[in-house]
């Protein structure tokens, strides 16, 4: 399936397709060459795009929210699928449960919650993101992981078949979750508990309000750059290494936290890259320990790690 084949499938089934794509609009880091090519298919179409991009062999990765992920400068081989159309919510308020695409807004999703009386997501207040991201890499704060509240999730297998994991075979880790690398998030149904709106309001606005006092919310950042060792916060491992301030061109550690670097104008992802080897080397000289990345890297090779 060359890409003018590719463009006419997906003109035969409404799917948005876009050549040389800049990723830097579709990344909360404002960071990102051109993609090959971008589509934007609903669920409905996904599964024969998907096997079709399989059997031609033709590259693809799949993007949510594009907030815990660096684009590389020279951008992405192939096809860059955004799930942003997979974005329909069922409730079952009876049951408290919800069934909701992988590309529902994170934040959306848990304000739907909260009008209805479904507790259980407002730890996960003020994250930023998509259902699908959030599930793949286990999102949490304030204790609560999304973890807690996946009773299973429907997966896209390459040859377009649809396979459903419940939770215990999701194989939920920190930051982590154990699903094909072949795989697509489709959706997931999340079981909840049933509370008053207004107690779940007010636990939800505490929450936000406490991570707008500790994380600079309001600028171009990845979120956390990298997971946390055990016991231990890598923001403050990084801060205590002396790195709050540093800066690679217009990417910067934040003097509020220090594990999130800031596009502070034009940064680059090769500046963010150069940065996050100088922070970890600080920490590894001082501590002895070895950060590793939360974010998603993509794209093809720049700077070389």
């Amino acid at each position: 399936m060359e890409y003018e084949v590719l463009k006419e499938f997906c003109i035969s089934r409404n799917i948005d397709i876009r050549f040389n794509e800049p990723m830097s609009a579709h990344t909360s880091l404002k960071i990102g060459g051109p993609a090959d090519v971008a589509l934007f298919p609903d669920e409905t179409s996904l599964p024969e795009l998907i096997k079709n991009l399989t059997k031609e062999e033709i590259p693809y990765v799949v993007i949510g929210g594009g907030t815990n992920v660096l684009i590389k400068d020279r951008g992405i081989d192939g096809v860059v699928i955004f799930t942003s159309k997979m974005n329909n919510i069922t409730l079952n308020a009876e049951r408290s449960t919800l069934n909701a695409e992988a590309g529902c807004l994170l934040q959306k999703v848990i304000n739907l919650c909260i009008e209805h009386g479904l507790s259980g997501m407002e730890g996960l207040a003020g994250i930023p993101g998509s259902m699908g991201g959030a599930i793949a890499g286990n999102a949490g704060s304030f204790g609560c992981e999304i973890k807690d509240v996946v009773k299973s999730v429907n997966l896209l297998m390459p040859d377009g078949g649809i396979k459903e994991l419940s939770a215990s075979d999701m194989g939920f880790q920190y930051r982590s979750a154990n699903i094909p690398s072949d795989s697509i998030i489709l959706s997931a149904v999340l079981s909840l508990k049933r509370d008053e709106p207004f107690e779940i309001k007010k636990r939800f606005i505490e929450f936000i309000n406490e991570k707008k006092s500790r994380q600079p919310v309001s600028k171009p950042s990845a979120g956390c750059v990298f997971k946390n060792p055990k016991d231990i916060a890598a923001g403050k491992l990084i801060d205590d290494a002396g790195c709050k301030g540093m800066r690679v061109g217009d990417i910067e550690v934040s003097e509020m936290h220090a594990n999130f670097f800031i596009n502070t104008g034009k940064g680059t992802a090769d500046d963010f890259l150069k940065l996050m080897d100088m922070v970890g080397k600080k920490v590894k000289d001082k501590f002895g320990i070895i950060l590793e990345q939360e974010i998603r890297i993509i794209g093809r090779s720049g700077y070389i790690r």
